[in-house]
């Protein structure tokens, strides 16, 4: 399963995408995680329907200093995932 998120919120400047890629990374995803231009983080996830159901719970919860108001997701087509590596933090944008 290939999943896109976009986290919206206060997720920038407040180890967002370090603490995703740490859970990704134990959960077994693969795939990556980045600021956006606009102040969002985004992701892409390629797992199990569990894996991706944990880490999206996970994005709800977000860091200690995080504030997610949503998270947007959609569902991509496998070929989407097939060149994803192990989960990491990719750029800014």
């Amino acid at each position: 399963m290939v999943q896109h998120f976009l986290v919206k919120g206060r997720v920038q400047g407040v180890g967002f995408r370090w603490f995703v890629q740490n859970e990704a990374a134990r959960i077994g995803l693969r795939g990556w995680v980045r600021n956006t231009e606009d102040g969002d983080v985004e992701v892409l996830a390629a797992g199990s329907p569990k894996q991706i159901e944990e880490v999206l719970l996970l994005l709800h919860k977000g860091t200690r200093g995080s504030r997610v108001d949503r998270v947007i997701a959609h569902q991509l087509a496998e070929s989407e995932g097939a060149e994803l590596n192990a989960f990491q933090i990719e750029g800014a944008w």
